[in-house]
């Protein structure tokens, strides 16, 4: 029986990458995986470097009680304006000042400009 070690979130863009490095060792996907691939291709918006600097920038605004997977999940959706961070956050029990939420929104809308 295995054990899990450890829950790290990934974004949409890791998954894409580690789907990719899976194709190429096996040299095919399982049909599970290729409509995750074809989810996948159809949702990533933005380069993996940009994702990283996205990442990047909504850690350094150290929000209270925002954790990795809220991070990860807005950089995923990247909402573009308050009302769509707030459905996106509505399913986490977490609540975020109309203050952070203007951050937030400040530093997704600089890189949906990117897409």
């Amino acid at each position: 029986m295995s054990e899990i070690v450890e829950k790290t979130p990934i974004g949409i863009v890791e998954l894409k990458k580690e789907l990719n490095a899976i194709k190429k060792r096996d040299e095919e996907l399982n049909f599970r995986a290729q409509r995750t691939e074809e989810y996948v291709n159809e949702l990533a918006r933005l380069t993996q470097k940009d994702t990283d600097s996205l990442l990047k920038k909504l850690r350094e605004l150290e929000l209270p009680r925002l954790k990795e997977e809220h991070i990860v999940k807005i950089a995923d959706v990247l909402p573009q304006n308050e009302a769509h961070l707030k459905v996106l956050l509505s399913g986490y029990t977490l609540t975020v000042s109309a203050e952070n939420m203007k951050k937030i929104i400040a530093v997704t809308n600089e890189f949906a400009a990117k897409k």
